[in-house]
């Protein structure tokens, strides 16, 4: 999620129709547009003005920056909450603490996972425009396939974690049921269990 965020490579520029041969290569993202040139030259430059991005930008900025910081989150309470770990050893909440980290993974990979397909669809439209200049057309990027495979791994993986948890709690619960407490109305002196004998099956009883 996070080098889905950072790297400007969310759309790339399309070589169709006449711009099949280009020198130049242009790449968007959620900060920055680059320029790749044939010789090599690689340049990019920053969004100047924030308050003049399009709305679309601002939100998938703000929601993959919050999807980020969940993830380290979730890894951050995941790692304390699970049975491995010393910490909070014994603790009746230890499972709880696992659960709530499969739940910020869940919604770390929901916030990403809105944005990337919200820009997907918006570069897939645009391609397929016909009035649209060759030259403006863009292609997926990687960053789209990146951030689309870390949301839907981050949505797995809490959901997962979070129904082990449950299971864990349930049977933490059922327990109490399967084992019960010894029936306290055996009179004391009484042995609880008669001694066994093995019986050997290859001796012979004498009738006399």
């Amino acid at each position: 999620t996070l080098v889905a965020t950072l790297l400007p490579y969310w759309a790339t520029s399309a070589h169709v129709g006449p711009n099949i041969v280009t020198a130049v290569v242009s790449m968007k993202g959620l900060w920055m547009e680059c320029v790749h040139q044939s010789t090599g030259a690689f340049q990019c430059e920053t969004y100047n003005t924030l308050l003049g991005l399009t709305t679309d930008l601002q939100a998938a900025r703000a929601m993959m920056v919050i999807s980020s910081i969940f993830s380290v989150m979730a890894c951050a309470v995941s790692t304390v909450g699970m049975q491995c770990t010393v910490c909070m050893d014994g603790s009746s909440i230890k499972t709880k603490v696992a659960g709530a980290g499969g739940f910020l993974f869940l919604l770390a990979g929901l916030l990403s996972l809105i944005p990337v397909s919200w820009k997907t669809h918006e570069v897939v439209q645009t391609f397929y425009m016909q009035n649209m200049p060759a030259s403006l057309k863009f292609e997926i990027g990687d960053c789209l396939y990146v951030g689309l495979a870390s949301s839907l791994l981050s949505m797995l993986g809490g959901g997962l974690l979070s129904a082990s948890c449950c299971d864990d709690l349930d049977g933490s619960r059922g327990t109490r049921h399967h084992y019960p407490y010894p029936d306290r109305t055996i009179p004391r002196g009484l042995p609880l269990s008669m001694p066994y004998h093995p019986t050997n099956l290859h001796s012979t009883t004498n009738p006399n």
